[in-house]
């Protein structure tokens, strides 16, 4: 079976993107080609696109859905690739409410040249152990096709199914971490957690070889604050011991749907420990997220993927704002309100932001070029 000694994970900024729907739910292609371009912002933005992830409200609509948009992404990913020469990776989410599904959109990526998969074991309502799952089922699946892909981790407690823990139990992560396929987690938790996995994982891979990504990605500015003065060292070694002194290889930003260029540059100013520049940026990014907190009926709501999809469509990347059924969704005030704040915020970017790192937007006329060649048979 071929191997994958040649393959790292890729470092850098991982972007969950949103699916974008007609108002009968289906798919659709050519906003969906045109969001991938404007995530990686010709080379400036997402380093690797996640399909059919929470962001992409994989666990509000069917496989085939899951599958199509795994396979647009997939195959933009590619196109795009080649046009700024520079490899953006494509990974499928394969989680599915039952092991069957799981298992066949497993095969789906594998036939559509997925860069590798990501699962949520604790996603999966019939799945009792990770650690058999993913060595005798999806073991079988590589070693039927003769080839392997790369699978990631998934940890959210946010999306476990009923009855399931709310983390990975450390001692399945060392199980798993001992397959040669799994190479890696998306972590939506805080330090100690991630000092969990890297701790359970570094029995078995070099940390280079099971990457930790941080699924929370306002906790990078946090992790990668310089020490400086007595109460900042303190916090600095503080995080270096909750996270056994293995920094994040990458973040996992669902906000990088509307700001790809302001989240890559806040990476990169993190991992450089630039304390000035993280300033700058958690300031921008920070200004996303509380355009998109409201209240309803006193209580906090914060409906994310509708206020992404809002700002899209300002943008002129998406013409339609439909969500799944389920999903949270803006009144007609309340998307008023954000594109106030929308607005507000992209003004107040253009003087904080170094030049070049706000992500610029698309045009509608741009828009149906990308949806014509995308439509063109030998594109």
């Amino acid at each position: 079976m071929e191997s994958l000694d040649e393959y790292l994970p890729r470092p850098g900024l991982s972007t969950p993107l949103m699916t974008i729907f007609d108002r009968d739910g289906r798919v659709l292609e050519d906003e969906q080609r045109a969001l991938v371009r404007f995530l990686v912002q010709d080379g400036r933005g997402a380093d690797i696109l996640f399909a059919a992830g929470t962001t992409g409200e994989w666990d509000k609509i069917d496989n085939p859905r899951r599958q199509a948009v795994t396979r647009i992404v997939i195959d933009e990913c590619a196109r795009v690739s080649r046009d700024i020469g520079r490899k953006i990776e494509a990974w499928a989410g394969i989680t599915a409410h039952t092991r069957a599904d799981t298992i066949e959109n497993l095969e789906h990526a594998l036939d559509t040249d997925a860069d590798a998969v990501v699962i949520a074991p604790l996603s999966i309502r019939d799945l009792d152990s990770p650690p058999d799952f993913l060595a005798r089922e999806m073991g079988q699946v590589f070693e039927q096709r003769g080839r392997m892909l790369p699978v990631f981790l998934y940890d959210n407690a946010d999306i476990s199914a009923p009855g399931k823990a709310a983390h990975l139990h450390t001692r399945d992560v060392k199980e798993m971490a001992r397959l040669p396929y799994v190479r890696g987690v998306k972590v939506t938790a805080g330090k100690a957690v991630l000092g969990n996995y890297t701790r359970a994982a570094s029995h078995y891979k070099l940390s280079h070889e099971f990457a930790i990504y941080a699924g929370n990605p306002y906790l990078i500015f946090d992790l990668f604050a310089p020490a400086g003065g007595i109460s900042r060292t303190i916090h600095h070694r503080w995080n270096r011991y909750l996270t056994q002194r293995a920094m994040p290889y990458g973040v996992v930003a669902g906000p990088s749907n509307v700001m790809p260029r302001e989240w890559q540059r806040a990476w990169r100013v993190c991992r450089a420990g630039n304390p000035d520049l993280m300033e700058r940026y958690s300031a921008a990014v920070n200004e996303l997220l509380h355009a998109c907190e409201f209240k309803r009926r006193g209580k906090p709501y914060t409906p994310f993927n509708a206020c992404y999809k809002v700002a899209l469509r300002e943008f002129g990347v998406i013409r339609s704002e439909a969500m799944a059924p389920g999903s949270a969704t803006l009144e007609a005030a309340e998307r008023r309100e954000f594109l106030v704040r929308l607005r507000a915020m992209r003004r107040h970017g253009e003087e904080l932001l170094e030049p070049g790192w706000q992500s610029a937007t698309a045009s509608r006329p741009v828009l149906r070029e990308m949806a014509r060649a995308a439509a063109a048979p030998n594109a």
